[in-house]
C-alpha cells in the first residue's frame, strides 16, 4: 500500500527520481507539497490545485484538532472527503506549530502543554494524541510528534531534543495502527552534526517508511542548511523516501533536490502571493512596484498557468493596488504552479541525466536579483 521506488539518480550531486505509492495515487519525486493548513490552501479550490498538477498537498494537525476538530472530520469520512481532494494527502504532526504558535507552552516528558492560539483554551498534546488525530484525520502520510528547538540553541539544549523526540517517535510508533498511512520519522538536532547523525541513524534502525529532516527554516542561513543536508545525504536510507519540512525558496528546493531530499513543503508561494511577490523563471519580484503599471507582458513568459495565459503585469498589479481577491488567487496560482513545475523539471533532468546542467541553469536565470 505503501512503496518506494527509486528510479535515478545523479552521480555528480545525488538528485534522486522516484515514485511514491501511496492509496490515494504515486506521486512522482521530487515533488513540491503545497500547504493546506487548514484543509484548504488558501485562495484555492481542489479543482485548481488539481489544474496546476497538484500531486500532494499537506495539512496541519494542530489546526484541525483545534478547529474543526479531529472527531467532525472523521465523521465527515476522513480529510480527503471532509476538503474533497481525491490526491494523496501528508499531515504534519503540529509539534513545530505546539512549539511556534502557542501563546504558552510547557514541555513534559509525557507531551506538551499548551494555550490555543485560537481563544487561549488549554490542552496537552502527547505523541499518542498526535498519531491517533492524523489517524482520524486519514491522510496517507503521518508525521511523528517531535520537538523542534529554536535556533540559535545550546548543544545540552539540541541533544536533549533529540533524545525527547526519539523517544516521542518511539511511542507514536508503538501506538500507529493505520495500515493505509505511512508514519514519517522526523530527523533533529539542529545545526549540531553528531546529533543530526545520532538522530538519523536511531530512526532508521526504528525503520520507519519515510524520514523528515526537521529543524530547518527556521532562522540558520543556507549555507548551514546545504550543510546539514550534505551530512545527512550518505546517512539516509537510499530505499526510503527524504522529506525536507518547510521549505519552499526556489533555489533551496533545487539546492535540495542536489543533496538527495525528494518532498519539500512551504507556505510560501501563497504567503507570497497574499502579499504581492512573485516567484518567476528570471528571479522574483513584487508585483506592486510602479515600473508594472503600462507592462502588458505576463507575469512570467515561461510559465503556462492560468494567471500567465491569460492576464497581464499591470491588470495584476491593478488588481493587488485596488485590494481584489483575485489578485491573491492569481499570484498564488502562479507561485504554486511555477514551484511544483520547477520539481518537474528537476526530475526529469535527473531521469535525462542532466541534472547538474539544469541546476547551473536555474541558477544563472533565477538569480537573486529581480531582473523583470
Amino acid at each position: 500500500m505503501f512503496e518506494f521506488r527509486l528510479l535515478a539518480e545523479c552521480p555528480e550531486t545525488g538528485a534522486r527520481a522516484g515514485e511514491l505509492v501511496t492509496p490515494h495515487g504515486i506521486i512522482e519525486t521530487p515533488v513540491f507539497m503545497p500547504v493546506g493548513t487548514a484543509a484548504t490552501v488558501k485562495a484555492m479550490s481542489p479543482k485548481e490545485m488539481a489544474e496546476i498538477e497538484t500531486q500532494i498537498l499537506l495539512s496541519n494537525t494542530y489546526h484541525l484538532y483545534l478547529r474543526p476538530g479531529a472527531e467532525l472530520v472523521e465523521e465527515a469520512g476522513g480529510l480527503h472527503r471532509f476538503m474533497n481532494w481525491n490526491g494523496p494527502i501528508l499531515t504534519d504532526s503540529g509539534g513545530f506549530q505546539v512549539f511556534s504558535l502557542a501563546g504558552i507552552n510547557k514541555i513534559l516528558e509525557d507531551g506538551v502543554e499548551f494555550v490555543s492560539h485560537l481563544d487561549g483554551s488549554r490542552h496537552f498534546m502527547t505523541p499518542e494524541l498526535a498519531t491517533q488525530t492524523q489517524e482520524k484525520l486519514g491522510s496517507d502520510i503521518a508525521m511523528c510528534f517531535d520537538q523542534c528547538v529554536k535556533l540559535p540553541c545550546t548543544r545540552e539544549e539540541a541533544g536533549k531534543s533529540v533524545d525527547r523526540t526519539l523517544r516521542w517517535a518511539a511511542r507514536c510508533q508503538s501506538i500507529h495502527r493505520r495500515e493505509d498511512q505511512a508514519l514519517f520519522g522526523i530527523v533533529q538536532g539542529a545545526l549540531y552534526d553528531d546529533l543530526r547523525v545520532k538522530c538519523a541513524e536511531k530512526l532508521i534502525d526504528m525503520d520507519f517508511p519515510g524520514y523528515s529532516i526537521g529543524g530547518l527554516s527556521v532562522g540558520e542561513s543556507h549555507q548551514e542548511m546545504y550543510r546539514i543536508l550534505d551530512l545527512l545525504n550518505p546517512v539516509m536510507p537510499k530505499g526510503k523516501p527524504r522529506y525536507l519540512m518547510g521549505v519552499g525558496y526556489p533555489t533551496n528546493l533545487v539546492e535540495g533536490v542536489a543533496r538527495g531530499v525528494d518532498m519539500f513543503d512551504c507556505v510560501l508561494p501563497t504567503r507570497n502571493g497574499r502579499n504581492g511577490t512573485l516567484l518567476t523563471s528570471r528571479g522574483k519580484f513584487n508585483i506592486k512596484h510602479s515600473r508594472f503599471t503600462h507592462d502588458w507582458g505576463p507575469i512570467d513568459p515561461d510559465c503556462d498557468c492560468y494567471a500567465c495565459r491569460e492576464f497581464s503585469r499591470a491588470y495584476v498589479r491593478h488588481l493587488y493596488r485596488s485590494g481584489e481577491m483575485l489578485s491573491a488567487r492569481l499570484c498564488s496560482w502562479h507561485n504554486l504552479r511555477f514551484l511544483i513545475s520547477l520539481m518537474k523539471r528537476a526530475r526529469q533532468s535527473i531521469l535525462d541525466g542532466v541534472f547538474p546542467a539544469f541546476r547551473a541553469e536555474f541558477h544563472r536565470l533565477f538569480g537573486e536579483s529581480n531582473p523583470l
